[in-house]
């Protein structure tokens, strides 16, 4: 995955290049970022994602001018980050985050094969809640029709990340300020059903647990 337009220069030490390290960061993001340039004007939209094996999808409607325009081949730069804690130094200037992040660098290609479009949009849908896919109506072939799906290799691709406590410059440990990290998490709230809930309706009690991340990040919370 590691290239010289994926190589980090700046503190490479907080590099990762291997799947391992990617893919865990890409699935436990609920929501990526996808940039990319139109006339000369960049933009950076938000989206869902899905990882498999060593491909990554998104999707939105056919008419969705982001997907019309990389499915040309335009290159594309998808991100995301988890932010894991507020990083508290005895300095300002010392002040920063622990994160962990990805950047994958591509041209993305319409998926076309029906299969493949198929477990993809599945793939999406288990990203958001793991089970999901088998408590919900599947799409029609018109829903089918009406969404486009993109394909992303990650041939390119790094990581970086940041753990620990504060880096301060060593007169600055004497001082009496406080340091150190607040950790952060994203939790699950209480499930508020919909007001046009089915009577019949059966409600998955574990359905706060298996939202979204992985597994490791599920036992985390």
């Amino acid at each position: 995955m590691q290239t010289p337009r994926t190589s980090l220069r700046r503190k490479p030490d907080r590099g990762a290049y291997d799947a391992a390290t990617v893919h865990a960061i890409l699935d436990e993001a609920l929501v990526c970022h996808l940039g990319f340039a139109v006339d000369g004007q960049p933009y950076v939209i938000p989206t869902i994602h899905a990882r498999r094996d060593d491909r990554l999808y998104v999707h939105g409607a056919v008419a969705n001018r982001m997907l019309r325009v990389l499915q040309g081949g335009a290159p594309c730069c998808l991100t995301v980050t988890l932010v894991d804690g507020i990083v508290l130094a005895r300095s300002a200037f010392h002040h920063s985050v622990n994160y962990r992040s990805v950047v994958v660098l591509a041209r993305a290609q319409e998926v076309e094969s029906g299969s493949e479009k198929e477990e993809a949009l599945t793939a999406i849908v288990e990203k958001t809640m793991r089970g999901r896919s088998a408590r919900c109506r599947a799409p029609s072939a018109a829903e089918l029709r009406a969404v486009k799906v993109l394909r992303l290799p990650l041939d390119e691709a790094s990581a970086k990340l940041r753990t620990g406590p504060p880096i301060d410059d060593e007169p600055d440990y004497a001082l009496p300020h406080w340091a150190g990290v607040i950790p952060l998490r994203t939790v699950a709230g209480e499930p508020e059903p919909d007001p046009r809930l089915a009577r019949d309706a059966i409600f998955p009690h574990d359905l706060a647990r298996d939202v979204g991340g992985t597994e490791a990040a599920r036992a985390a919370r």
